[in-house]
């Protein structure tokens, strides 16, 4: 159980605070409920003021002062998150990152570059496109770096060029005691000492805050090729993605869209897609690799009764089909207008993917609810939007059972609770459950980096 930390510390804390960032440390209600809700059911909790701070060595200050009183301290970057990261259950200070956005450095022979926390991935692939570079890891919404980062994030493009955790090459954070540290260097492999960089990637922000983030670019591919395959069934869909990773194709995106999530597409984003569970794919290479990867995925589609299988080459053709899956949560809202919406994810071994999803769609069919899944099916990773009436005891009730189910099953199929969206707040209880003895040396790590229990608690595997 995580200890609440006495509340009467934040008052000298604020009061110390707005002595130097003036305006910059807020308390309005409004400033203070954005900081504490993200975009889902997890319950929010606001933060006690917000620091607006703008430098590594202004977070550092903050962190000093929060450390005297024993005052919560909260990361945030954008606020894309989905699991309650950034809410603030024992009050606190929320550290805004959002400007310090200067990308600080691009080493375009070396292919790495370096970025302030709250510089977001749009931003940074804007400034690298005059170079031929580009960042691949994509979750969908222009998040911060920092906060891609501290949740270890992936997204649609991490079957061919991997997650956060494959890109990160250092960090620089601050740590609980208020000490500045840089993780490592920017060679691209080291046997010295123990791996900081991998352990604060994916610490939710529990054991230190992410300020700077050094991560690897790659060069533009020379032709992009998307494409759309409807198949008869989302098992038709799973055999396809693992026939072609078998074989070894280099797939850059593979994404499974359900037929709920079409429906959805088609009314939102103004597509004309058939009604039917969906395979959205792109290919990067030579003009040639590109159009030999797509052909040879075809005829793998067109063995399981995947057709008509159409290729978009064009600039804007690709934008709007890849923009409409990226606002999939939003177009699945926009059909249930009323309820709440409870996004989760999970991730299994290729090998047990269709398994996975067939299993947790007629556990939502015989519990009659609406659960439309997408997902990045290329590793194994699927998400679930679960709707909801929380008014309605009865629904409510089997949408957590659903919810609880789906994760037991991938843990008991060799997979785990949680592929990209984090721990937060929202998957505590499953940790002890998929890590079992593991948990317990996490939690000596965080006593002993973060002795206080100052940073971000009452997330992931806080005491």
């Amino acid at each position: 159980m995580d200890t609440p930390l006495p509340k009467n510390s934040t008052t000298q804390t604020v009061a110390d605070l707005r002595s130097w960032l003036g305006d910059r440390l807020s308390t309005a209600p409004a400033v203070r409920e954005q900081h504490g809700k993200d975009q889902t059911w997890n319950p929010g909790a606001p933060p006690d003021a917000v620091a607006f701070v703008k430098t590594t060595e202004e977070v550092q200050r903050v962190v000093v002062t929060c450390a005297q009183h024993g005052t919560p301290v909260i990361p945030y970057g954008t606020g894309t998150s989905l699991e309650g990261h950034f809410s603030a259950p024992f009050g606190g200070i929320s550290i805004d990152l959002s400007q310090m956005n200067h990308i600080l450095e691009v080493n375009a022979s070396d292919l790495d570059c370096r970025v302030e926390a709250g510089v977001t991935r749009k931003q940074l692939n804007t400034h690298l496109r005059d170079q031929g570079l580009f960042f691949p890891v994509d979750p969908g919404a222009d998040a911060s770096l920092g906060g891609m980062t501290a949740t270890r994030a992936s997204g649609t493009n991490a079957v061919r060029y991997g997650t956060m955790r494959e890109n990160v090459l250092n960090v620089t954070a601050v740590m609980a005691n208020g000490e500045i540290i840089r993780t490592g260097s920017r060679a691209k492999k080291s046997s010295a000492g123990y791996d900081l960089t991998r352990l604060l990637v994916g610490s939710e922000g529990t054991l230190g805050v992410i300020t700077e983030v050094a991560l690897k670019l790659y060069g533009i591919p020379e032709s992009i090729v998307s494409a759309v395959c409807p198949f008869p069934s989302v098992e038709a869909c799973c055999k396809a993605t693992i026939t072609a990773i078998q074989m070894g194709i280099p797939v850059a995106r593979i994404e499974l869209v359900d037929a709920e999530h079409v429906k959805a597409f088609n009314a939102y984003s103004k597509l004309d897609l058939k009604v039917t569970p969906t395979l959205f794919l792109e290919f990067h290479g030579t003009e040639a690799s590109a159009h030999e990867q797509a052909e040879t995925f075809a005829a793998i589609a067109e063995e399981l009764g995947g057709g008509p299988y159409s290729m978009a080459k064009k600039e804007e053709d690709r934008q709007k089909l890849w923009q409409a899956r990226h606002d999939a949560f939003w177009a699945t809202k926009s059909l249930m207008p009323g309820k709440e919406s409870l996004a989760t994810d999970v991730c299994v071994p290729i090998s047990r993917l269709a398994d996975c999803v067939t299993e947790t769609q007629a556990d939502l069919a015989a519990n009659n609810l609406y659960g439309p899944i997408v997902g990045h099916v290329g590793d194994g990773n699927f998400h679930v939007v679960l709707y909801c009436d929380r008014s309605d005891a009865g629904e409510y009730a089997r949408v957590k059972e659903v919810y609880g189910r789906m994760i037991d099953r991938a843990i008991a199929m060799g997979g785990t609770c949680t592929g990209e969206h984090g721990i937060g707040s929202g998957k505590r209880s499953y940790l002890e459950k998929e890590h079992g003895p593991a948990l317990a040396f996490m939690r000596d790590i965080k006593r002993a980096l973060d002795p206080k229990n100052i940073m971000n608690p009452g997330k992931n595997a806080a005491i």
